[in-house]
């Protein structure tokens, strides 16, 4: 499963409003078989020392999980991780929600 770029490689102001802007990707694997329903989020976030933030949440559908950030020092390095962590869980079954 491919998933679109939504980031340019350079870490201007413009792509910084851009980053504030995109949508948070959703992806959720649910198996019913397997009492299975799990979600897993990836937003990247402007801090407030200039930098990135990959915010990735996970857990069971309807609960509230677990979160992590991941800092990043400019908006293509996190954009490359989010899509390194979509590919991932594509892989382990995981869609668009």
């Amino acid at each position: 499963m491919a998933f679109p770029r939504i980031f340019a490689q350079d870490g201007s102001a413009r792509h910084r409003i851009r980053a504030m802007n995109a949508p948070a990707l959703e992806l959720r694997r649910i198996d019913a078989a397997r009492n299975m329903r799990r979600f897993y989020r990836l937003d990247v976030q402007p801090d407030l020392f200039g930098g990135f933030l990959l915010v990735r949440q996970w857990g069971r559908i309807g609960a509230r999980g677990r979160i992590v950030a991941e800092r990043f020092d400019h908006v293509a390095l996190a954009a490359q991780a989010l899509a390194q962590h979509a590919a991932r869980k594509a892989r382990r079954g995981y869609s668009n929600a």
